[in-house]
């Protein structure tokens, strides 16, 4: 990784050796109302359209005006095995194997189908332990999972809390937490990556411990997903899930992903809601046979595929798998140490990097914390032409991502916010 440096000759001598350079151009980045690009660091809430995208879907379109219902069988890419396209390429995203990957339903639906599986509460061991600021939608999800099993959802919640005047978490904590509670625990539910502060956790470790105590676990890779390296297989989870339109690029609402490790593949009877897409391929449309599950995580499916969404994360990750994760986290973590460096000069009385500074311990995205700001400052670095996204009280979220985001860009965006700040 070089030295950076200040000034734009630096940034543009960065994108003239940037091997990524012209993946940029496979992308539509949005414009202002002049015309000009707008500088868009939000790939960690919706990321941008590939080119391709509109073809991979028209590809459907056409099949499904030409052929009518035969398109499950004679589309040029026939429908009713659509969803095993994705499996592969999918699983090396994550660090898994295809048997363990399948992509369906949304991120929340996903979780919850998980925990019908993996959410186990007895008497005695029934509480669920998740980290603090979690994105909203897992701890209602979590809170709605204990009520529903008839536990009160705020004595069955364990959360994971940083220590007074810190934002991020600590093992020792942890570990602490669970030697305390480790017997009353069925489940420990964590973000991957944290959506506020952007802490990648050690997925390994955290599962080693919670398994070593007894606990089921699984963790929300929404933002980890095409931005960190994950390796579920080797984290030993019992699952995941995440979605595909943030770092993924699949389009707003876009199906999501789900692992199931591969020591559950072969457990018909480990408890789940079932459909007919879960059932055995060879005898799926006798319609008449009793259940029969898929082994893998495809016997998590219930319904068939909604291909016109599948075609659009097809063309995402066709792009993913030609480029491959290791030179996408090459890149993102230089393009992330620079803007790290840029943000540092505007001074620790302007703004803090709430973000862990150890590349190991984040992906691409940077959670500026503005000094005595409010959403004001954010607003105007809008206006400005810069595409991020605030969250309260005093978060700025920048996501520079490797596949279309460059280093100029970021240099911009740093000399806009420097002017936004100094009013």
């Amino acid at each position: 990784m070089p030295e950076f440096r200040l000034g734009l000759e630096f940034a543009n001598a960065l994108d003239k050796s940037d091997d990524l350079a012209t993946f940029r151009d496979r992308f539509h980045i949005p414009k202002d109302k002049n015309g000009q690009e707008l500088i868009y660091l939000c790939g960690n809430s919706l990321g941008l359209q590939p080119k391709i995208t509109k073809s991979y879907v028209n590809q459907e379109l056409e099949d499904w005006a030409n052929l009518g219902v035969e398109g499950h069988l004679h589309a040029r890419n026939p429908w009713l095995p659509y969803h095993e396209y994705l499996c592969g390429q999918m699983a090396k995203i994550v660090g898994a194997k295809p048997i363990e990957v399948v992509v369906m339903n949304t991120l929340t639906a996903n979780l919850h189908f998980m925990m019908v599986s993996f959410y186990k509460p007895t008497d005695k061991r029934y509480k669920i332990l998740i980290e603090n600021d979690a994105f909203p939608s897992d701890k209602y999800a979590v809170e709605s999972q204990l009520r529903h099993h008839g536990y009160d959802d705020k004595e069955g919640l364990l959360i994971w809390k940083p220590r007074p005047g810190e934002e991020l978490l600590r093992y020792e904590d942890l570990e602490e937490l669970m030697d305390k509670h480790g017997d009353e625990i069925a489940l420990v539910m964590i973000g991957g990556v944290n959506y506020y502060t952007g802490q990648y956790f050690d997925l390994k470790r955290i599962a080693e411990l919670a398994q070593s105590k007894g606990c089921m676990v699984g963790f929300d890779c929404a933002h980890g997903a095409g931005n960190v390296a994950l390796n579920l297989h080797d984290s030993g989870a019992d699952f995941a899930v995440w979605c595909s339109y943030k770092y993924l690029n699949s389009g707003p609402g876009s199906l999501a992903g789900c692992f199931v490790h591969e020591r559950h593949a072969h457990s018909p009877d480990l408890n789940r809601f079932t459909g007919w897409w879960s059932h055995n391929k060879a005898t799926r449309f006798n319609m008449r046979d009793e259940f029969d599950v898929i082994p893998g995580a495809e016997g998590w499916q219930l319904s068939n595929p909604p291909i016109l969404s599948m075609a659009a994360i097809r063309a995402s990750i066709d792009v993913f798998d030609e480029v491959g994760m290791p030179r996408l986290i090459k890149k993102s973590k230089q393009l992330t140490s620079y803007m790290e460096f840029l943000v540092k000069q505007l001074g620790e009385d302007k703004v803090r990097i709430i973000t862990p500074e150890n590349q190991q311990e984040r992906g691409c995205q940077l959670s500026v914390q503005v000094i005595n700001g409010n959403k004001e400052i954010y607003d105007q670095l809008t206006e400005s032409g810069v595409i991020c996204d605030w969250r309260e009280p005093d978060v700025i979220r920048c996501a520079p991502v490797p596949l279309y985001n460059n280093y100029t860009e970021v240099y911009r965006m740093v000399e806009k916010l420097k002017v936004v700040l100094n009013g």
